[in-house]
């Protein structure tokens, strides 16, 4: 059963890691259709100035209030790396839109009004990357083309740190050095802000974490079973188990969790012990 396991994992990673998305087509998600749609939901985050969950795609950002239609917000564009900073505050990364002239990989951009307008930061035409974390005052990502973990202070100037092939990392929120990333070689640890990673190896294989507080470390594995840790990755109890394989993984609380798959965005509010369907996606 973990050969099986790890064999998904290895084959989750790829599917995350070593393919970027292409530009969005002129069809579908094009900012002149009626209905936009919602696919391949790549990120989700929670903006704290209102709470409503939005979800990062390959025609863009979309807004989901509770109960309503889903809202394309902002430029057609594929976000592969989102993060929600702050109040309407949000960093992302991926590709421009068919009908964008510029470069093939956004780098990294921000938008300080909830999505409706991006500004570039920095790397743009050089990295995807896939994975942004912003705690400590700092930003974390990992860029899909280098496969390489980087570390900035100020979004614009950044420290290359390890290399590895990776579906996701987190970061403590109490210790800006540590860091858990899920890899093809299975979940792993560092103690010096990315820069060399252990195996932990009594970990499941997942394909997603988040640390929503110092003593709760969440993951999602290629079947989307829920894990928890409360030492840092060092042991895990099984939780609950959301409907298909996963795409997209938050946790903007240790109570409220959120799930992307194909078919549609599960949210729990035990922590990932049970699901609701939030949004059915196309």
């Amino acid at each position: 059963m973990r050969a099986r396991l790890h064999t998904k994992l290895l084959l989750a990673i790829t599917a995350l890691t070593l393919s970027a998305c292409a530009a969005p087509s002129a069809t579908g998600g094009d900012s002149t259709s009626a209905t936009p749609d919602l696919a391949h939901v790549h990120g989700l985050g929670v903006d704290p100035a209102d709470g409503v969950l939005y979800a990062a795609s390959h025609y863009g950002l979309f807004k989901l209030p509770p109960g309503g239609t889903p809202e394309r917000v902002g430029p057609v564009q594929d976000v592969m790396g989102f993060t929600v900073v702050g109040p309407r505050h949000f960093l992302g990364s991926g590709h421009p839109g068919s009908r964008t002239d510029g470069p093939p990989h956004l780098g990294l951009v921000e938008s300080t009004d909830a999505g409706q307008t991006w500004h570039e930061l920095s790397l743009a035409g050089r990295a995807d990357l896939h994975s942004i974390e912003a705690k400590h005052g700092l930003v974390y990502a990992y860029d899909s083309q280098s496969r390489q973990i980087m570390v900035t202070t100020d979004m614009r100037n950044w420290d290359n740190r390890a290399r590895l092939a990776l579906s996701d990392f987190t970061v403590d929120p109490a210790n800006p050095d540590v860091v858990v990333a899920n890899t093809a070689d299975g979940l792993m640890r560092s103690d010096d802000g990315g820069r060399s990673f252990s195996p932990l190896p009594d970990a499941p294989a997942l394909v997603f974490v988040e640390w929503p507080a110092t003593d709760t470390l969440l993951g999602s594995d290629p079947n989307n079973t829920i894990y928890v840790s409360t030492d840092g990755g060092l042991s895990w109890a099984r939780r609950g188990q959301a409907p298909g394989p996963p795409g997209a993984f938050a946790a903007s609380s240790v109570s409220d969790v959120y799930v992307a798959t194909e078919t549609g965005i599960h949210y729990s509010s035990d922590g990932g012990r049970t699901f609701t369907v939030r949004q059915v996606l196309a």
